[in-house]
């Protein structure tokens, strides 16, 4: 299997399978003497770690992470820092019931990459779906972790933060937008007035064996204007992609994205002005912070939407390997809302976009 890569100057490889012995990442690219220990990184995990409350999965894993390689401490420095050198990530797979996926084994789950993943490579492990699975995204969220800092050191300090905006049919109020409130309830829903109904809402899906989709924001703030270039390597289609990969995603906007074709051409242009430290100000932001695949300054805004889980315990109607009609139930532990694990997961492909090109762009002006 190829395509476990990701990047160019800042390039991760993961590996690994759900059920498997452990999930791994190598992080190629890093720059020498960065501090980075392996608390740096848990902080990020810690947030997308299952079994965190009745909303997620209830697999019990820690998802304790072993920097392998990469950094290098003796009795004269005061911390531990990057080499330069390849930096390996590991978290041992501690809770998995492979039990649970013994009855679908020849199945194909309606919405899942069951049957796509069979026709591809011919032989798939169902156990939790193996590669396919959203387990990979760990991995993710731990490189995403050692990007902030890579972005840090180029930069200062730079922002970047998701949370959930729509669940279901159910949006946010954004007059009620309060970054502080995606910390203090299990949606990272930032409209603390949405968290009750939301509860509610998610509770019956959960009782009823379905499941929802959702929409995340992701922000990233205190990016220069520059990064990016104006074909092939464009900072919003790099971006797009790199959130289009997380698994169940079916969609990506950049700015105000669809809702700009509704618009005028001027009610959608961002008029500028001249600041007093000499650098233009915005007096809007419908691009996202993107003009022309090159970042402007401002705030960089992208949205995903992910939908709902494949695995539910609602009968569904599908086939076999054989051909045979039949009926489906997921067992096991799975998300009602894979969404809400999903935001961590949006910081950390923005993180590791941004690094990238950050790292491509001062390559190019030195």
């Amino acid at each position: 299997m190829s395509h476990n890569s990701f990047g160019h100057l800042f390039r991760i490889t993961t590996f690994g399978e759900s059920h498997g012995p452990a999930i791994g990442c190598v992080v190629d690219g890093c720059p020498p003497g960065i501090a980075l220990c392996e608390a740096d990184i848990q902080r990020d995990l810690e947030r997308r770690r299952p079994g965190q409350s009745k909303f997620v999965t209830q697999r019990q894993e820690p998802d304790a992470v072993k920097i392998l390689s990469g950094v290098f401490q003796d009795e004269r420095m005061a911390e531990q820092l990057t080499t330069g050198t390849p930096i390996g990530l590991l978290i041992e797979n501690m809770d998995q019931r492979s039990k649970d996926y013994s009855d679908i084994r020849d199945k194909y789950r309606p919405g899942h990459a069951d049957y796509t993943y069979d026709a591809k490579y011919g032989l798939r492990d169902y156990r939790g779906g193996g590669r396919q699975s959203a387990r990979e995204t760990a991995m993710r969220v731990a490189a995403g972790a050692i990007a902030r800092k890579v972005l840090d050191r180029l930069y200062g300090k730079v922002t970047i933060r998701g949370a959930l905006v729509q669940m279901g049919a159910q949006k946010i109020d954004r007059v009620n937008w309060d970054w502080s409130q995606t910390a203090g309830n299990p949606f990272f829903c930032p409209d603390s007035s949405a968290v009750a109904p939301w509860t509610d809402y998610l509770e019956g899906v959960r009782k009823e064996g379905s499941s929802v989709g959702a929409i995340i924001e992701v922000v990233a703030e205190g990016i220069p204007a520059g990064l990016g270039a104006p074909i092939y390597a464009k900072l919003d289609n790099e971006l797009a992609s790199a959130l289009m990969s997380i698994n169940a995603v079916k969609g990506v906007e950049i700015g105000d994205g669809f809702a700009t074709a509704s618009l005028t051409g001027a009610e959608n242009a961002d008029e500028m002005r001249m600041g007093n430290d000499g650098k233009p100000v915005f007096l809007s932001n419908h691009a996202g912070g993107i003009l022309g695949g090159i970042s402007t300054g401002q705030p960089i805004v992208a949205r995903f939407a992910v939908k709902p889980t494949s695995s539910i315990l609602s009968p569904r109607r599908t086939i076999d390997k054989t051909g045979a009609e039949t009926e489906i139930v997921t067992k096991g532990r799975h998300d009602p809302c894979v969404g809400i694990r999903a935001v961590p997961v949006g910081e950390a492909m923005m993180a590791l976009v941004l690094a990238d090109q950050a790292l491509r762009h001062r390559a190019q002006v030195g």
